[in-house]
Order: structure tokens, then C-alpha cells, then sequence
């Protein structure tokens, strides 16, 4: 019979500790929906009386089938539970399960709080108790406690048993600082069961300062710990919390977690964990890690032809998982070092049908070389090697011919007498025999300028007659330039990612030594791979 795993996201407020992260009310009851329906048991939804944005979220949490939990620390020295201002602040939050922080670490309570160690009990035992005494799940986050036990082992074990036996339903044991190893925390975890303290009311809370936050959650785990805390995408404190991301699909699909333990994460919600990730990037505004396990780009990209060859014969051969079971693909990307079993995937893949050992592989194959070799980049620009391809099959007809484009930059005073810009792009295109010319300005809805390219991608897709249809749905989301040489003849090079109504996200390429150029390049490739995958046949 499996054991119950509790899995409980803190990505609301350890998450909200990285740098440069401040989550509004609204993206955080949006993270807490999506948390919801992945599945985890217990949603941390941040410290109420301490911000106004976490005070705000309680105030309006959603109603969600985790247990929502409000963070606190616990009562200060000298004051009773019930009249301590800052706990009573966590208590008004009203949620079901409370969390509070105390000191396990003697060095901490007699440096940072300035208090003898028989308060720092008594604190945590009045402060637990008062919890229960309203009816609330009560967690303890044992702070430091790795650190605290390799210093004065009785006191962080005191510590931990005032919080359990005033009837804490959770202890959790931090490595705050993150600096302790997998063996360190096995040892410790399962000194801590041989004590008296059960492994299902034993968590584990840890911290990525040694790239060890995944491993030392596991080795707690594996010791007979059954709360796992952590956050999506590894955000958190200095260097992250244990990634949920991460844990979930091992849990789930490794031995022998996969078929000892069970948690509230269903194995057919487990193909939305690439979309959760995405999303929290997303809300953050910054690109996704390409190198992240399981739901990262390059998770399942396979470059060397070597690798393309035993995937096609048997996925497995390269694949620890089935990219699917965690809502992600497998890429075979185009570069100087592919092969033909490469290629023979690829196009394979964008629905061409080329057979290994036809004489036009090769032609490809050089063009690529070729083209590489001029600062391009197929292995991240997978729409434009497609089309490269379907050039030399002679499979891409010609939807419309740009005769001319020109852009322009003014910079200029306006009525508030401040230097404002103002780009400018026109663009003709014909499509059969009628020419269309195309005229538009980079503005957003605030009145900023956008930018050149921003003017360019704007005309393009403003008319393009029979094909708009098509076209009206794709925006572009990301834009990467690169110097591909150095020097006064340096090549630049442009990466674009779009995306469609449909959610399809791809890439093109363009290069030259001239910016612009580049990025209408990109945009000519990115508006004509959308009109080859969704025009329809005559």
C-alpha cells in the first residue's frame, strides 16, 4: 500500500522573496487557481499584516480544494499568544492551516533574538498551542534546524518536540541557509523519526544554495519524511527553494517514489506541468530555462546526429520519460553538426515525407552548413529551418513577395516638452498582381514607442489580403539579438519567437549587418511558416 506524500507550495511567499519578484494580488490568486488544479496539498499564500499585498490576497483568497495556509512567526518574548499584534494579524488571515517560524538554532535565539533558550520554548510550545486551541492545522518551520542540530543537537531536538507536543500537526525541518548535503539530511531526518517524532508529521523545507535543494528534499524523503515544501520554478530566497517543478514528475514517474508513495498530483495533471511552469515565467515576465528539467525546450532536444538516430528507432534510448507525461515534445534540432537521421526527423515531424538516402538531404544538409557558417542558428530557429527545407524540396509556394520596406526613427519634443521617439515603417507587398502598401507607427496603448522593428512587424502583417485571415492571431513574445563577429563588419543576428491563438509557439532567424534587416528577416520567415501550417489547400 503507498504512503500519502504531502506536497505544499510556498511559492506565494518564500517564492516572492527572489529578487526583483513582487507579485500583485491578482497574479498571485491566479498562481494559487493553477496550484490548485495541478494538484499540491497545501497553498502558502504569503504573511498577512506584513505587506499589503499578502494582507489584500487573504482578504480575497480563492476558494481552492488545497489547504490554504497563512505564514507567521511565533509569539514574541514577554507577551501571551492571544495579545501578540503580529500572530494575531496570521490568525485573522482565517485560514484552515497556519505556519509559523521559530528558532531551532541556539546560536540564533541568543544572538538574533536576544533571548535565553528556556524562552525560546516556551514561545514556540504557547504559540503552537494557541493555534490548536482555534482549531487551525498547525506547521512548524523549524529555522536553521540542520544547522542547529550539527551545533547542540538536544536543544534544536527541545525545540522541535515543544512545537510537536503542543500539537503541531507539521514539523518542518529548514535548511535555511542551504548549505547542508543529501547524507547530512538523511542522518538528521532519521535522528529525528528515532526521537519520537513521526515521518508523517516530519517536513522537509530547503534551499538551493549548493544545487542541492532537489536532492536533500529526496534524501529526506528516502529517510521517511512525508511533507515535501518548495516552489514552482525554484524561486525563493538567495539562490531558490526545492523546485516543485522538478520534484513532481521524479516522484511520479521514479522508483521508487512512483510506486510507494501517492500524492495529491494525479498522473493526468502531470502533462499541465511545462504549461504551470510557463505560466509563473510568464507572470514574471522573464524567458523560460531552456536547460530545466523535464519541462525546459531543450529538456528533449536531441542535436547530435549520432542521438537523432537511435531516438527515431527508439525514443528510449535518450529519454528518461516520455516527453508527453510531462506536457512537453521532443525537438530535433537543425545544425553544422546533424546528420541525416537528423533531418530525416525533422521534416518528418513538419509533415514533409523524404525518405533516408535521398540525394536532397544532402543539398540541405550543405545549405545549413552554409548558412551557419554566416551566423544563423537552426538549432533555435526551428520555423526558419523548416522553411529553408521546404525551399530546396521545392514545397514552399510564394504567398506574397515584399518589393520594399523603409523605416524611420524621429526623435522630437512633445507638447510636455520632453525628447520622445517616434518610429515609422512602410512596407509593400504584392501578392498575384496587386501591390499593397502598408503604413504604420510603433506606438503602444500608453503612447510609447515600441521601436523600429516594432513599426516593421506592425506594416507587414497589416494587410496581406487573402493570407490576413491567418495571420491575425500571431504576436510576437520574445526577441533575441546576438553579434555574431566582432569588429566594424560584424553580423547580427535575430532570434523572434511568436505565438498563435492556438498557443503554438515558434522561432525564426534572420542575419545581416544591419539590425533591421535581420529582424525583418525573422518576421518574413515568422508570418510565412503560420501561412504554410494553416492556409488551405485549393
Amino acid at each position: 500500500m503507498k504512503q500519502r506524500l504531502y506536497l505544499y507550495d510556498t511559492t506565494l511567499r518564500d517564492g516572492q522573496q527572489t529578487q526583483g519578484v513582487q507579485f500583485s494580488t491578482a497574479e498571485k490568486i491566479q498562481i494559487a487557481d493553477a496550484l490548485d488544479e495541478l494538484g499540491v496539498d497545501f497553498i502558502e499564500g504569503g504573511w498577512p499584516g506584513a505587506n499589503p499585498t499578502d494582507s489584500a490576497f487573504f482578504d480575497d483568497a480563492p476558494k481552492t480544494r488545497a489547504t490554504m495556509t497563512a505564514f507567521g512567526m511565533t509569539k514574541r518574548a514577554g507577551r501571551s499568544a492571544e495579545n501578540d499584534d503580529v500572530l494575531a494579524a496570521v490568525m485573522n488571515a482565517g485560514t484552515p492551516a497556519i505556519c509559523l517560524v521559530g528558532k531551532t538554532h541556539d546560536f540564533h535565539v541568543k544572538t538574533a533574538l536576544g533571548i535565553t533558550l528556556d524562552e525560546n520554548l516556551e514561545n514556540i510550545a504557547k504559540s503552537i498551542a494557541h493555534l490548536v486551541s482555534e482549531g487551525r492545522e498547525a506547521l512548524f518551520d523549524a529555522e536553521h534546524f540542520f544547522d542547529g542540530f550539527k551545533s547542540n543537537p538536544e536543544y534544536a531536538l527541545a525545540a522541535i518536540k515543544a512545537a510537536y507536543d503542543a500539537g503541531a500537526r507539521w514539523i518542518v525541518l529548514c535548511d535555511t541557509n542551504g548549505g547542508s548535503l543529501p547524507a547530512e539530511v538523511s542522518v538528521i531526518t532519521k535522528a529525528v523519526i528515532a526521537s519520537g517524532i513521526p515521518g508523517d508529521h516530519l517536513g522537509i523545507h530547503t534551499h538551493n544554495d549548493t544545487e542541492n535543494a532537489v536532492a536533500n528534499s529526496l534524501a529526506a524523503v528516502d529517510a521517511g519524511a512525508r511533507q515535501i515544501q518548495g516552489t514552482l520554478n525554484g524561486l525563493g530566497e538567495r539562490c531558490g527553494n526545492a523546485n516543485l517543478v522538478s520534484l513532481i514528475p521524479t516522484l511520479l514517474l521514479k522508483e521508487p517514489y512512483a510506486s510507494t508513495l501517492e500524492c495529491g498530483v494525479k498522473p493526468e495533471k502531470l502533462s499541465t506541468m511545462t504549461r504551470v511552469s510557463r505560466m509563473l515565467d510568464d507572470i514574471l515576465n522573464r524567458l523560460p530555462d531552456k536547460s530545466a528539467a523535464y519541462v525546459g525546450a531543450s529538456a528533449f532536444a536531441h542535436k547530435a546526429g549520432l542521438h537523432a538516430s537511435a531516438i527515431a528507432k527508439d525514443p528510449t534510448t535518450y529519454e528518461h520519460v516520455e516527453p508527453s507525461s510531462v506536457g512537453n515534445q521532443r525537438i530535433i534540432p537543425m545544425s553544422n553538426q546533424a546528420g541525416q537521421s537528423n533531418l530525416v526527423k525533422r521534416l518528418t515531424d513538419a509533415g514533409i515525407a523524404v525518405t533516408k538516402g535521398d540525394p536532397r538531404l544532402m543539398q540541405i544538409l550543405n545549405v545549413i552548413k552554409e548558412r551557419e557558417d554566416q551566423g544563423y542558428s537552426y538549432d533555435t530557429a526551428q520555423a526558419s529551418f523548416e522553411l529553408l527545407a521546404r525551399r530546396e524540396l521545392g514545397l514552399l509556394p510564394e504567398f506574397f513577395e515584399v518589393k520594399r520596406y523603409r523605416v524611420s526613427v524621429e526623435r522630437r519634443k512633445n507638447k510636455y516638452n520632453n525628447m520622445v521617439s517616434l518610429s515609422e515603417a512602410v512596407v509593400v507587398v504584392k501578392i498575384k498582381d496587386e501591390k499593397m502598401l502598408s503604413v504604420s507607427e510603433s506606438l503602444d496603448e500608453q503612447g510609447n514607442d515600441r521601436g523600429p522593428v516594432n513599426a516593421l512587424a506592425k506594416a507587414l502583417a497589416k494587410d496581406l489580403g487573402p493570407y490576413q485571415d491567418i495571420i491575425n492571431d500571431m504576436h510576437l513574445v520574445d526577441f533575441k539579438v546576438r553579434i555574431t563577429d566582432g569588429g566594424t563588419e560584424a553580423q547580427t543576428r535575430v532570434v523572434i519567437d511568436c505565438e498563435d491563438g492556438e498557443g503554438r509557439r515558434w522561432s525564426t532567424v534572420g542575419v545581416s549587418p544591419n539590425i533591421v534587416a535581420a529582424s525583418f528577416e525573422a518576421l518574413l520567415d515568422a508570418i510565412n511558416w503560420k501561412i504554410v501550417r494553416d492556409v488551405k489547400p485549393t
